[in-house]
């Protein structure tokens, strides 16, 4: 295997440093979702715990979507992450990691802007998404498995099976997968506990500064049925999408937003 490709637990610990003692990490040559694999051992985790794929063969998405990616192409991985409030304190959770990824790799010199819910863009295109699951805690709380998958290179072949046009970061290829994982682990690990301190309110600010579609006529969409149509204009402290309709705002709770054709 292309050593830029190998990755390890050992070698992540080492790049992200003194605060992976408190996080679990492994790594594996494949699985069907790494989301899947924690959910199933939520029950029985004591710390939070990051798996990384190097080829998941059932990537999930937002929806039931698949995830499509090759082997070598993409970092894809789950972090569960423990939070001692009930399950409705997690609203905004996703675009809350969303902010946290877009931090990291504005470090690594890939700027990016943030798509309402859960989707990170590169120049217009999906370069990363979000999946959360959640899991009631035995002692209490909820396990939320956080699922990123984050395209690196974009073969043809895979772009033309995904059907749309999807953003790659080759600059980031280029780098040693440990050490990328180990900077968006820190930035995870940091965002995650402001969350559970402060809830999204901290983060909405910093998302809306990111707002791709930020005064772009949007409609919003429920398995294929349109529910709105309006102007999107951010979000709020509980990461509700803001609508501008011709009635007045609306907040949006849920939903798959698209862009409306001309």
């Amino acid at each position: 295997m292309n050593e830029t490709f190998a990755m390890d637990a050992g070698a992540i610990a080492r790049h992200y440093g003194a605060p992976a003692s408190a996080i679990d990490i492994e790594v594996v040559t494949e699985t069907g979702s790494t989301n899947a694999d924690l959910l199933a051992r939520a029950a029985g985790l004591r710390r939070p715990l990051l798996r990384v794929a190097l080829h998941q063969t059932a990537g999930r998405g937002r929806a039931g979507r698949s995830w499509l990616s090759a082997p070598g192409t993409a970092l894809t991985f789950s972090l569960a992450w423990h939070f001692a409030g009930p399950l409705r304190e997690l609203a905004g959770l996703p675009l809350a990691v969303g902010v946290a990824l877009a931090d990291a790799l504005a470090a690594l010199d890939v700027p990016v802007r943030l798509k309402w819910p859960n989707d990170v863009l590169r120049d217009g295109a999906k370069l990363a998404g979000v999946l959360i699951e959640t899991q009631a805690a035995p002692s209490g709380g909820v396990w939320a498995v956080i699922g990123i998958g984050l395209n690196l290179l974009m073969p043809d072949e895979i772009e033309q099976r995904i059907g749309r046009s999807v953003a790659a970061a080759p600059w980031l290829a280029q780098m040693d997968r440990n050490a990328l994982m180990a900077q968006l682990l820190g930035a995870l690990a940091a965002n995650l506990g402001q969350f559970a301190q402060g809830g999204f309110a901290p983060f909405c600010a910093r998302w809306n500064r990111l707002h791709a579609w930020q005064g772009v006529p949007v409609l919003i969409i429920d398995r294929s049925v349109t529910l709105h149509e309006g102007v999107a204009a951010g979000v709020d402290d509980w990461g509700r999408l803001l609508l501008d309709t011709a009635a007045g705002r609306i907040a949006i709770v849920a939903g798959d937003v698209s862009l409306r054709e001309a």
